[in-house]
């Protein structure tokens, strides 16, 4: 077997791409917190998981990712451990309980079971002795996936269920031998969605209402997506400047350090900013992509392709949410938003995307 060294076959543009949206991050944190009580503890805290992250992007991108292939099954145990936990152990905010603590250390492991179960639910269909010829045969993914995403939505914590039903998906997209399966599932999982307004919580059912219906409850339900295409539109081309946003720095939009932190971006750095910062995700999915299609092997291929989904989707749904051309569903917007768990997370998805990208230079003599 020969290699190429690592410095030369390095993704450098991928791992660009997210220190460079990690930093921005810190950027918009700091903005989005200047006048909050412990704004300095916040932005120091970040600034802690920021280099967390980059140590542990750093060791995946150099850990064989055959190895979570291996381990899979106890990946994911420990993923339903977690995400039981929370249950009878967890920390409640914002009439969400999601946090569990671990000594001095509180993180949210629905944050980490995107990546866990991804591992886990890739190494099952990557699995040689299941071929998927059979309807049937699907169940066991379904499942998998299915046990966590109700854990989660429990919590409750819709919209990193929805993010593990996307990842799923484009990991089924490229698995499965049959596209009629495929549209199969397509079909069940826009069925589900048609009837899931049924089953949600009374302030989950007003969101969609909102979405829907953009002048239902303007001073409640509606008050965050006002507030926040205001933002986005006051900054126009070149916004109003750092640290300067009105809606911002007085606290017009709620949650603007995490969920709706995309109008501390379109507010104060304005379109230029906004389109420079979705220039950094083109570039880290772009990058992705390569990976996807680099993958030496089944397995590879479907992480590779699962993280790319998590990103995009991530990207889709919180920018559409903050502008109004999605529901508001609570999901962070990667790299940027603030807090641990999700930025940890991130970076240690793009180090096993940079290993994936790194093991496509092996090449075996027989």
């Amino acid at each position: 077997m020969l290699e190429r060294p690592w410095y030369v076959a390095f993704n450098y543009p991928l791992a660009g791409a997210a220190i460079c949206l990690s930093v921005f991050g810190l950027v918009a944190i700091r903005s989005a917190t200047l006048h909050l009580p412990d704004a300095q503890g916040d932005f120091n805290r970040q600034i802690a998981y920021l280099i967390v992250g980059l140590i542990v992007m750093v060791a995946l991108a150099f850990t064989d990712y055959h190895l979570w292939y291996r381990f899979s099954k106890p990946i994911y145990a420990l993923t339903i451990v977690m995400l039981a936990a929370v249950a009878f152990v967890g920390h409640s905010a914002l009439g969400a309980q999601r946090w569990i603590g671990v000594g001095p250390i509180v993180f949210q492991p629905s944050e980490p079971a995107k990546l866990l179960v991804m591992l886990s639910v890739a190494a099952v269909l990557a699995n040689p002795k299941r071929r998927y010829r059979k309807w049937w045969e699907l169940f066991v993914p379904l499942a998998a996936v299915a046990v966590p995403a109700l854990l989660v939505l429990k919590q409750p914590d819709l919209g990193t269920a929805l993010v593990l039903v996307a990842i799923l998906t484009t990991m089924l997209f490229f698995a499965l031998p049959k596209l009629t399966y495929f549209v199969g599932y397509v079909v069940a999982v826009v069925g589900a969605a048609v009837v899931s307004p049924y089953f949600l919580h009374g302030y989950q059912r007003e969101r969609l209402l909102v979405f829907l219906d953009p002048g239902h409850d303007p001073q409640g339900a509606g008050w965050s997506i006002i507030q926040s295409k205001i933002a986005v539109g006051s900054g126009e081309l070149f916004g109003k400047g750092l640290f300067n946003g009105t809606q911002t720095q007085l606290g017009f939009v709620p949650e603007h350090a995490t969920d709706f932190i995309f109008t501390v971006v379109g507010e104060e750095l304005g379109f230029v900013g906004a389109m420079l910062l979705l220039a950094l995700y083109a570039l880290l999915i772009g990058m992705g992509m390569l990976a996807v299609t680099a993958a030496r092997d089944r397995y590879g291929m479907l992480v590779a392709a699962g993280i790319v989904a998590m990103f995009a989707f991530h990207l889709l749904v919180n920018v559409g949410m903050t502008v109004g051309i999605m529901p508001v569903t609570g999901i962070p917007l990667p790299f940027i938003s603030y807090g641990g768990s999700s930025l940890v997370t991130c970076l240690a998805s793009v180090g096993v995307l940079l290993n994936i990208h790194l093991q496509r230079t092996r090449m075996t003599f027989a």
